[in-house]
């Protein structure tokens, strides 16, 4: 871990992603004044955290952005990721507010990886803040997809149990590739789980594959669909809460649903097996029956926060 670090302590908040509800959502850990950090360390720290995410914020590169971010699963770093986003934006926005920045709403910049993300948030008192951000790439289908049996295998269901309407098994890829898999019913997306043995079939990239499952079934009115997410392969069995996933996500409905011009609204709801509900709302602005923008938006709550305490 880079020598000439005595012991530093750093600063981390842990907020719940896309939730209103403390202990449900998607957990995250934001590590504050990450600069002298090297990736080893950051991933070590990641995974002492082993939450789905863990970020760290740094100064940015160009003045006028907010922060520079390092986003790391415990297995792996990420380019981009959903609820890292919304909920480093809500953080850094609340935090200005504490230093006497006042408004109910602000922009933060974050520079991740895959370029620079916009994020919109709304501070409302007695309620949990409110985050929306543009997707920074479309999401794109790709051509191969492995084969139903393959599939089923993997996630522990019948090949009979995947597909509804003229939806099928698809991948997309923003930035990281995922695969989509359409279930029957609620009672089939229940016993899902995923088949480690099988998994490797799904992908033959080294860094593997996330698959998200869905249906048209929910356990809320409010919500569209019902999603799970597994990515062993990233030390991420099953996710509550997947923003990236939820990006490309709006790539399956326009390519399947084939939605007229306009923007459509879908709600996410996720994280019920693992008894951590999560609600992530997508937009699609759709021109020319052609997806043009992607805008996922959610909630977060501050749970904890405190040093960690970092040495050679």
């Amino acid at each position: 871990m880079g020598h000439g670090i005595a012991d530093m302590q750093l600063q981390f908040y842990t907020l719940d992603v896309f939730t209103e509800h403390r202990f449900s959502g998607n957990p995250l850990a934001i590590v504050l004044g990450a600069d002298d950090l090297d990736t080893e360390a950051m991933q070590r720290i990641a995974g002492e955290f082993n939450l789905s995410e863990t970020v760290f914020v740094m100064k940015p590169d160009n003045p006028a952005h907010n922060a520079r971010i390092r986003i790391f699963a415990p297995g792996a770093e990420l380019p981009f990721a959903g609820h890292p986003t919304i909920g480093t934006a809500i953080l850094l926005a609340e935090l200005r507010a504490q230093q006497g920045f006042d408004g109910t709403s602000a922009l933060v910049a974050l520079e991740e990886a895959i370029g620079v993300v916009r994020a919109g948030v709304r501070r409302e008192s007695g309620r949990p803040s409110f985050a929306e951000f543009d997707a920074p790439r479309l999401p794109v289908p790709e051509a191969s997809v492995p084969a139903i049996d393959d599939i089923a295998a993997a996630v522990n269901l019948m090949p009979s149990e995947i597909g509804f309407a003229n939806h099928a098994p698809i991948r997309v890829k923003t930035g990281v590739s995922q695969l989509f898999v359409p279930v029957r019913s609620m009672a089939a997306i229940t016993k899902a789980e995923p088949n480690l043995a099988r998994w490797r079939s799904l992908s033959d990239e080294a860094e593997g594959t996330g698959a998200f499952l869905y249906t048209g079934e929910t356990q809320h009115r409010t919500a569209h669909f019902h999603a799970r997410f597994f990515a062993p392969h990233h030390g991420v069995l099953e996710d509550p809460a997947t923003g990236s996933a939820a990006v490309a996500f709006a790539g399956v409905l326009t390519h399947f649903d084939q939605p007229h011009d306009g923007t459509h609204k879908r709600r996410i709801e996720q994280g019920y097996a693992m008894g951590r509900p999560s609600l992530i709302t997508v937009s699609l602005d759709v021109t020319g029956r052609k997806l043009t923008n992607v805008r996922i938006s959610g909630h977060a709550v501050p749970v904890t926060s405190g040093q960690i305490t970092v040495s050679d």
